[in-house]
């Protein structure tokens, strides 16, 4: 019996020195990301678009060519299609 009782108290020894080096990585892991936030600079936005570029062209290249809506309904209804007869 005592021999298990020893072996119980390496294991439980072992499980604790175990959790005790993760919580310190843990630790010092999330120390050093919130320091390197506050040393790094945080990204910017990009740039406004030049004011010679007109309001209009900028909308215009947002919107989907009426033929390639066309395509993708035409692909999305032979889709449900054949799906049905599966």
């Amino acid at each position: 019996m005592s021999h298990i009782g020893s072996l119980l108290s390496e294991a439980a020894t072992l499980m604790m020195t175990g959790m005790l080096v993760v919580f310190a990585f843990l630790t010092i892991m999330v120390y050093l990301v919130t320091l390197m936030s506050k040393i790094v600079p945080q990204e910017t936005p990009p740039l406004p678009p030049d004011a010679s570029q007109s309001p209009q062209t900028l909308t215009h290249s947002t919107d989907v060519s009426p033929q390639v809506v066309a395509a993708i309904s035409a692909a999305v209804h032979q889709y449900r299609s054949s799906a049905k007869h599966k």
